[in-house]
């Protein structure tokens, strides 16, 4: 059963929530390589209190995938997260220390093993500590070990096939979440090896449109975004740099209320890799 109402939970009803035996808080912070930051040292130093570290960049993904943080195993993630203290009936809240970063992707891929109660601190660890509460700072504890087997729902996760079929049927909408500079080819991909541009028929929609100070804006301000773009009896799959931002797109399309939704989870690390892979460089939206 699902005790959140929204996929967002604020800073205060988090405090008021922490007491409660079956949450179990996650900081899933990730950063970009060039941040030069580690998010399991910083979890070590400070965290929420009770809060475990989930890694989906080195642990809690495909072990020796060619692209980064590739879903796991149904298999995989069920051990990684009972390790956690995840149970069935556990009320999951993700966080991240960027505001709203990586916090969706871990959001995502709950749901996608079969979890729905699981929601996002919004705001993140920064309005955590703007709000004046504490945090933790002793080594962390381990949990008791959970129950949780995943549910896989291949629906929310797309491959190559999936896309490449998507973008020539009129009843999908593939959406970019990467900057329009990224999108249009004129920036250089962040990972040197791939190609800049973007698929043919993809529509752009920068993640970073979607978020004020860290935090998710309103209905009301997202639904236009969308309805530019798509309907909703479209399926909307959604692509970024590896994975992490099309989950802001996610994210926010479910709050608008489409309700087919799925993330490429190759993105441009695959499709930019891939010299076999049809390539535009057109301005956005054009």
């Amino acid at each position: 059963m699902n005790t959140f109402p929204t996929p967002l939970i604020t800073a205060e009803q988090l405090s008021h929530r922490l007491d409660t035996d079956n949450l179990v808080v996650l900081d899933a912070s990730y950063f970009m390589p060039a941040m030069q930051r580690d998010g399991r040292s910083e979890w070590q130093q400070q965290r929420i209190d009770n809060a475990q570290y989930f890694d989906f960049d080195q642990e809690i993904c495909q072990q020796g995938a060619e692209y980064p943080h590739m879903m796991p195993t149904p298999e995989l993630f069920s051990d990684a997260v009972q390790a956690l203290g995840v149970n069935q009936n556990s009320d999951v809240v993700v966080y991240d220390s960027l505001g709203m970063f990586s916090s969706p992707r871990a959001w995502w891929m709950f749901r996608a093993m079969g979890h729905e109660a699981v929601a996002i601190l919004d705001g993140g660890l920064p309005a955590w500590q703007s709000a004046g509460l504490p945090l933790n700072t002793d080594a962390p504890e381990p949990p008791k070990n959970g129950n949780f087997v995943a549910s896989y729902q291949p629906d929310m996760i797309s491959d190559v096939d999936a896309v490449l079929q998507a973008l020539d049927d009129d009843s999908a909408v593939v959406l970019d979440a990467r900057a329009a500079s990224r999108f249009d080819g004129t920036e250089a991909e962040p990972r040197e090896v791939l190609r800049s541009g973007h698929m043919p028929g993809a529509k752009n929609l920068p993640f970073m449109g979607l978020l004020n100070n860290g935090f998710l804006k309103s209905t009301e301000k997202l639904a236009p975004l969308f309805s530019e773009l798509a309907n909703k009896d479209q399926r909307l799959i959604f692509s970024c740099g590896s994975g992490v931002t099309a989950c802001h797109l996610a994210l926010a399309a479910h709050v608008c209320g489409y309700p087919d939704l799925s993330v490429y989870d190759g993105s441009w690390s695959e499709w930019g890799a891939r010299e076999d892979l049809p390539l535009a460089t057109t301005a956005s939206n054009a």
